[in-house]
């Protein structure tokens, strides 16, 4: 399968607090995993869903960011949701850095080196 991500994600875990307006227009706050990170969004899991294009802003340590549910699909454990942040910010390790973060991209075998063929000695 073709990856469609433009940023790649790191995993990771740790809880962050969430936060968004309701169609009832009432202030919501939730807890949410999360599951993976990339310059330009998260994926959260969490218990209740969201609906499209809701503006949420994750509370962070330091501060908060801004974005907006892309994809919201229920699985066996609960609801995962893909936040894009808004446009101007950017997540990096120095904003905020979760508990457990990890590049899968570690796992990918290294490019072996080239080597000349042996010769044959008689």
């Amino acid at each position: 399968m073709k990856e469609r991500r433009a940023e790649p994600r790191l995993l990771c875990a740790d809880l962050v607090e969430v936060e968004w307006t309701d169609a009832n227009g009432r202030r919501r706050r939730g807890v949410a995993n999360l599951e993976d990170i990339s310059a330009t969004g998260v994926c959260l899991q969490m218990e209740i869903a969201i609906p499209l294009e809701t503006s949420v802003s994750l509370r962070l340590p330091e501060d908060d960011v801004r974005g907006r549910v892309r994809y919201c699909v229920h699985r066996e454990i609960g609801y995962y949701l893909g936040v894009e942040f808004n446009e101007g910010t950017r997540w990096s390790a120095r904003m905020y850095k979760p508990q457990h973060l990890f590049d899968p991209q570690r796992l990918m075998p290294q490019k072996a080196t080239l080597r000349s063929p042996k010769s044959k000695l008689a």
